[in-house]
């Protein structure tokens, strides 16, 4: 259900950087159900965890009132990543979920809700995973100090409604499309990204 560009690469920037740190002395996998499988990895070069264990808590939002989380046979419903270095750090946090009511009504909850992170614009796309997320060194940010706010991707037109709220680096996301049938189902996206100087 969520094809994202900010998964996809941020994924590939994380797997590619902790492929070259040789210093990472992996632990012992933790997995206390077989919905809750993670990885965490703890050394002097940073810190990783890669698991299923997200929720829309985590995602910095309630959850809609009677969704479920998304039995996705194709697709893990939840990925919770993060890794922190003395250069980069970050963080994704993705959720899925179904409900039994319209899309309306999910849209209307969740752009209430989002407004707490600052003002919420509305994006229509063809399938989720318009935002994008970049992981800047400090010479890119000190040549551009200020976040670059979300705003929508291609040509705005689509049955996906994204709701977006924050910079390309710290942005919170809920994306609502209708269910085959009736119902709709939504992901909640949280991605934060910092530079050497940033925190998370």
């Amino acid at each position: 259900m969520f094809r994202s560009m900010v998964f996809r690469g941020i994924v590939a920037a994380v797997f590619g950087t902790t492929a070259g740190i040789s210093s990472f002395a992996a632990q012992p996998q933790k997995q206390d159900s077989a919905q809750d499988k993670h990885l965490d990895i703890q050394s002097s070069a940073g810190d990783l965890h890669v698991g299923s264990d997200a929720d829309a808590r985590k995602a910095g939002l309630p959850l809609y009132p009677g969704a479920r989380l998304r039995r996705d046979e194709e697709n893990n419903s939840a990925a919770n990543l993060s890794l922190f270095t003395d250069a980069f750090g970050v963080k994704l946090v993705i959720a899925k979920y179904d409900s039994d009511d319209a899309p309306a009504k999910v849209i209307d909850f969740y752009r209430e809700k989002l407004k707490k992170y600052g003002k919420v614009i509305e994006c229509h796309t063809r399938e989720h995973g318009g935002s994008h997320a970049d992981v800047k060194d400090d010479d890119e940010d000190s040549r551009d100090a200020r976040p670059k706010e979300v705003k929508c991707e291609g040509d705005n037109t689509g049955p996906v409604t994204e709701l977006k709220v924050g910079t390309e680096n710290n942005q919170h996301v809920v994306a609502i499309e209708p269910k085959a049938g009736s119902g709709s189902t939504f992901a909640l996206v949280y991605v934060h990204t910092r530079g050497k100087q940033g925190d998370i």
